[in-house]
């Protein structure tokens, strides 16, 4: 916290879906720069202001403010035709883009053959669904990782665009068709339609690890947004069911260019409760009427597929994995206002390891195979509702004092700093806790903009 140079890391704390979107575009008024580090246009951020929702899937939050740069870093998988759609969306929502957006020249591109790919594997017979949104997003890492994947700057040599797409359609079409008897698709339409689109995204394309470390140079205050939560790292999340990125905070710098020891601070989001979409383990899952009031008040439907969420009580060890995995300097409570009916509210604060030989031991590991969550018994203690409105309170001292209650007891449980608390959906309804570390984060950031 001693460096003038602010580079701070917002990431989801649990399986994505937190309210990261409210939160970002909340931050984005004291950062000059920010930045996506990964993810594709799966994930979507929520945003209302004023009564009006904004949903944001590749472009970060920050720009609904108009006052930051807002950056698709290098990390991120995009689609261009996705790009250009939600680029025309703001515009016609009066949101400036033009000298505002850069996209980085290093991304990789979805392009219909990913997302043919993906959808024919995951409708598969037999095969165990992980609940993705079929947009191509895995199957764009997968040909990235195999140092096969066409990246934006590609769009702009149309004999090496035409020559790739070319090669690598006629490997897609022979195994979605072998495998999953898929229609072949059309190179040629392909080739024009990817041309097409890549002078549409021209003006914003940039050298994004450049710009972000020039910025830093200068003093400037950087934030950098993650899609999904920890949870879902493709390394230290649920295996197999997870994305296809690193979703934690060591993907930032992956992701932008920006070396480690540029960043100053990781902050975590989290709902006061917790939910999950597809497939994967769920300790705290539940189901029945609790579950159907908690997913109607807390409006728990995808903000892009619009399916329903999964939802459960807060996970205190998962908090205290994500915390160790990322670093958390404090953490950002979500959704209060959800539980505001509710008489009791269970909040697990550990597991037991039943099996032979350990059953009944207190354990806080989380374990690398999906198949061993099933040993896994929450444990709960249960904290007193307070049965009262909580929407829109701003300030701290205004909550009921059970509600006040109920937060110590999660920043004890998850041994975290609560720095901010969100009582809404709209932007000014939300609360600072006053002395907390994100507190004194955020001045220190308002110094390095006046200097």
């Amino acid at each position: 916290m001693a460096s003038q140079h602010p580079c701070v890391i917002v990431v989801g704390a649990q399986w994505g879906d937190e309210g990261k979107g409210k939160v970002v575009d909340l931050l984005a008024g004291h950062f000059a720069w920010i930045a996506r580090y990964q993810g594709g246009h799966n994930a979507g951020h929520t945003v209302v202001i004023a009564g009006k929702k904004y949903v944001l899937q590749l472009i970060p939050c920050g720009i609904l403010r108009g006052q930051s740069n807002a950056v698709i870093g290098n990390g991120v998988v995009i689609d261009p035709q996705a790009l250009v759609d939600e680029i025309a969306t703001l515009e016609q929502a009066g949101i400036a883009v033009a000298g505002k957006l850069f996209v980085s020249n290093r991304a990789h591109v979805i392009l219909p053959y990913h997302r043919m790919i993906e959808l024919a594997a995951e409708s598969a017979p037999g095969r165990i669904k992980i609940g993705t949104t079929s947009r191509g997003i895995g199957p764009a890492y997968e040909d990235k990782m195999g140092r096969r994947g066409l990246r934006v700057h590609d769009l702009y040599d149309p004999r090496l665009l035409r020559v790739h797409i070319n090669n690598a359609l006629a490997e897609k079409n022979a195994v979605a068709g072998a495998l999953y008897h898929s229609q072949p698709l059309d190179a040629g339409i392909i080739v024009e339609t990817a041309l097409a689109l890549a002078e549409r995204i021209r003006p914003y394309v940039a050298d994004t690890a450049l710009l972000l470390n020039q910025a830093a140079a200068r003093g400037e205050a950087i934030l950098l947004e993650g899609a999904q939560g920890a949870l879902l790292d493709i390394d230290h999340g649920t295996y197999p069911f997870v994305t296809s990125s690193s979703t934690t905070a060591g993907g930032a710098c992956i992701g932008t260019g920006l070396a480690p020891t540029r960043i100053t601070a990781a902050v975590g989001v989290s709902k006061a409760y917790c939910t999950r979409v597809g497939g994967g383990p769920f300790p705290t899952e539940i189901e029945g009427a609790q579950a159907d009031e908690l997913r109607q008040r807390g409006n728990e439907f995808g903000s892009v597929t619009g399916r329903p969420r999964r939802v459960g009580w807060f996970d205190a060890p998962l908090l205290r994995y994500a915390a160790l995995l990322n670093g958390l300097e404090s953490l950002i409570i979500t959704k209060l206002d959800v539980l505001d009916t509710l008489k009791h509210i269970p909040v697990c604060v550990g597991y037991r390891l039943n099996g032979s030989g350990n059953a009944g031991q207190p354990t806080d590991a989380i374990p690398p195979a999906a198949a061993a969550w099933d040993r896994l018994e929450p444990i709960y203690e249960t904290v007193p509702g307070w049965q009262c409105s909580t929407e829109g309170i701003t300030r701290e001292s205004d909550l009921p004092p059970r509600a006040r209650d109920y937060l110590k007891f999660l920043g004890r449980a998850s041994k975290l700093d609560i720095g901010m608390i969100s009582t809404g959906p709209e932007r000014d309804q939300t609360i600072t806790v006053p002395g907390s570390r994100l507190q004194a984060l955020l001045e220190q950031t308002h110094h390095a903009r006046a200097v």
